[in-house]
């Protein structure tokens, strides 16, 4: 924590009775701060299960009521006899245009949150209250009988998460982040390959990166352990997290035996390459892996 790159260095050096090795501690700390995170994030996950749940039979409630939002012309149209009428002849100009706003609101459903499912979901509700075959259900989706394998998938995911609104979806991208990760970690080793191709083979970077994870694993651990006891300011969440730059920094600086410059300059080059290319790749990947896995 206090000596960024001391464990790598040794550990190449062949000092290693001493330590642990760097993946059991990446193993070992990356264990504990996923259990942590599962206990804080456990009220969050089961809301956003319910938000998705609330969306999806909203959708079906309004498709079966067939709403329709009336347009101004329509609203002026409706609330014309009222405005000629002696009731209401007494109402001043904000009091009518309330009036107004009350219709519009309440002629399309309001703010109920609301899914598009791009297909007649009365159809597939019906397919599913009779029990029809399942290629029947993903043909009342849009399926057509000659789609690949991947496209055919797809659709099954997308059946089973529609059958349950949605449900487990939100959990089965967290339960997803570990495993990213773990891939995440020789794709950090590689660039530092790339950027220091020079100094040793990829295992010396494999190793350097094991540690350099488990370092973040356990800030990120403080932090949850910290905000869990006692809600502190999320700048200085943000501050302490922008800090493992300078701790990269250190580390590379350390490991490698280059000077501050050269050592600033290709961290920099790092992390703007993981950050702007990797983790969005990762992202995308941990929620296609949620979807296809669900």
């Amino acid at each position: 924590m206090f000596k960024p790159g001391i464990l790598a260095k040794r550990f190449i050096e062949g000092k290693r009775l001493l330590y642990l090795h760097p993946a059991q501690m990446y193993l070992f700390i990356s264990i504990m701060f996923f259990f942590l995170f599962s206990i804080v994030t456990r009220e969050s996950i089961s809301k956003l299960d319910n938000l998705f749940e609330e969306g999806f039979k909203n959708e079906k409630i309004l498709d079966t009521l067939q709403t329709k939002t009336i347009d101004s012309a329509a609203i002026a149209k409706m609330t014309a006899p009222l405005r000629n009428s002696k009731i209401i002849t007494g109402m001043s100009k904000k009091e009518l245009e309330a009036l107004d706003s009350i219709i519009a609101a309440n002629s399309g459903g309001g703010n109920i949150p609301k899914m598009d499912f791009g297909f007649d979901s009365k159809k597939l509700d019906s397919l599913i209250v009779i029990n029809a075959p399942e290629k029947e259900q993903l043909k009342a989706m849009g399926m057509k009988d000659d789609v690949g394998l991947i496209t055919r998938r797809f659709y099954k995911q997308a059946l089973k998460i529609y059958n349950q609104s949605g449900k487990g979806v939100v959990q089965a991208f967290i339960d997803s982040i570990p495993i990213s990760m773990f891939i995440l970690l020789p794709i950090f080793a590689f660039i530092l390959k790339l950027l220091f191709f020079r100094r040793g083979p990829f295992t010396h970077h494999l190793v350097f990166s094991f540690y350099y994870y488990s370092f973040l694993f356990t800030v990120f651990s403080i932090i949850v352990i910290v905000n869990f006891v006692w809600k502190i300011p999320d700048w200085i969440d943000w501050l302490v997290a922008m800090s493992t730059f300078f701790y990269l920094l250190l580390a590379i600086k350390r490991f490698y035996g280059q000077g501050y410059f050269l050592s600033f300059f290709k961290t920099c080059v790092a992390t703007f390459v993981y950050i702007t290319f990797v983790i969005p790749i990762a992202i995308g990947v941990m929620i296609a892996g949620a979807f296809l896995f669900y």
